[in-house]
């Protein structure tokens, strides 16, 4: 198998369906990591405590939060280059010299037939994520917290 149809096999074997439900789904699971990453942070805040003058306070209730991501868009891109080339030459040379008698003839000739082909490809994926702020609800809790201390 030569190495175009290789590569055209590989990028076109993989159905876009398939390689967008992949995608959304590691997306998915991207975004559930990030956000158990934020509630053991928010965890940390509340058990971490910062003695000021006499009284302990949590992080949390200090105002330190956690830093909330979201991801906002995702690309999939593929890309297929190929090229193929072929030449054909054909020379023909000849000689003639006489001497007395003699005559020699000679004659050079040459046939060449040349193919190349040359291929790449490459697929990408990239997604964008972005710092979001706290969730107003989250907010509220902390503030209602905070007026339950004081």
């Amino acid at each position: 198998m030569s190495a175009i149809n290789t590569i055209t096999d590989t990028l076109t074997n993989t159905p876009l369906p398939l390689m967008v439900e992949k995608l959304g789904l590691s997306i998915a699971q991207a975004q559930a990591a990030l956000d158990d990453n934020t509630i053991k942070m928010i965890s940390t805040l509340v058990d971490k405590k910062v003695d000021l003058g006499g009284k302990p306070y949590s992080l949390l209730a200090l105002g330190f939060v956690p830093t909330f991501y979201a991801f906002t868009e995702a690309t999939i891109e593929a890309r297929l280059e190929f090229s193929m080339t072929e030449s054909e030459s054909l020379s023909v040379g000849g000689e003639v010299s006489a001497e007395i008698g003699v005559v020699a003839v000679s004659v050079n000739a040459s046939y060449a037939r040349k193919y190349e082909q040359s291929a790449s490809g490459s697929s990408a994926i990239s997604a964008r994520l972005i710092s979001l702020p706290p969730p107003e609800a989250f907010l509220e809790v902390l503030r209602a917290l905070d007026e339950n201390d004081n």
